[in-house]
């Protein structure tokens, strides 16, 4: 189905970040872009401009159509009502289409209609997060993939090309896969903040906290890296210091509830992923957390 030519030719449905990013990389890798499609069409322009190539759509549109791979780059919670939709101005149109959406939360099954139409549907998630400044690197960036054989060869095309590593999801629950991002990046960022604003409410500037902390964060990953999650794990339950366990429940309880059953339900996951006795570290932990105070909300 998909020739050398015809598998170079792409429409982008979303104009945000991942649109723009994964667009621009794959123009300048030799594709044709066609549609782009956003919320509206100064959103639509503004993608083109950053990506360098494509006529730019404010609504959903048949230009689509034009294109033999269509990436659907919208947020995850609109995916299958604009699948319900194109399939609707296209029909039988699509038969041939590859569909591809870039969630990681989502499996393949929400493009159904247009599976239903003939498509060959699937997804490609980069394991990267996008921020409003440049784009990142997706070189040898992984890429969860899912769908049928042939969304499945687009994807790793595509991948191949990005100089990404593509990894086939065979789990049950692909949202779990996503959960995984998230402990990764967006869990840690509201760690590290946390953390800034504990030293802060010691004296510490935002920049001398964040000065402090970069460096035992980054050597901890790289720790992690190097010699696996066990021998880099340290701290009080590392050493089964519990007393001091009790003196940081002691402190939080200055702070906001949340740092507090935070800081619990995290010493708890450290029990079950790091520790070589998880029963006997939890129940440790059972008596640390009784043993101190409860917390106040501020």
């Amino acid at each position: 189905m998909l020739t050398q030519g015809m598998s170079e030719t792409l429409s982008i449905v979303g104009a945000g970040r991942v649109g723009r990013a994964l667009g621009r990389q794959l123009h300048g890798l030799g594709w044709r872009i066609g549609a782009v499609t956003g919320r509206s069409l100064p959103t639509a322009r503004a993608a083109v401009r950053a990506i360098g190539a494509g006529y730019p759509a404010g609504t959903l549109t048949r230009q689509v159509l034009d294109s033999t791979v269509i990436l659907i780059t919208t947020p995850d919670d609109v995916i299958e009502s604009v699948a319900k939709r194109l399939a609707q101005i296209g029909g039988e149109e699509w038969c041939g289409k590859v569909v591809l959406h870039t969630s990681g939360a989502n499996d393949s099954s929400v493009l159904k209609p247009l599976a239903d139409l003939g498509a060959a549907t699937g997804s490609m998630h980069p394991m990267q997060t996008f921020g409003n400044q440049r784009p990142p690197e997706l070189a040898g960036r992984i890429f969860g993939i899912d769908g049928g054989p042939i969304a499945l060869k687009a994807a790793r095309k595509m991948i191949r090309q990005i100089g990404g590593v593509a990894v086939r999801l065979s789990g049950a629950n692909k949202a779990a896969y996503h959960a995984a991002g998230s402990f990764a990046c967006a869990h840690v960022l509201a760690l590290m903040e946390t953390a800034v604003r504990l030293l802060m409410a010691q004296g510490f500037t935002r920049r001398q906290a964040i000065r402090a902390l970069l460096p035992l964060t980054r050597q901890t990953l790289d720790n992690f890296e190097s010699v696996g999650p066990r021998p880099a794990w340290t701290g009080p339950m590392a050493r089964g210091d519990y007393s001091t366990v009790q003196r940081h429940v002691k402190a939080l309880a200055d702070f906001p509830p949340e740092y507090l059953a935070a800081y619990e339900a995290l010493s708890r996951l450290k029990a079950v992923v790091l520790s070589s006795q998880p029963a006997a570290t939890l129940r440790q932990l059972d008596r640390a957390f009784r043993s101190g105070p409860k917390g106040r909300n501020k």
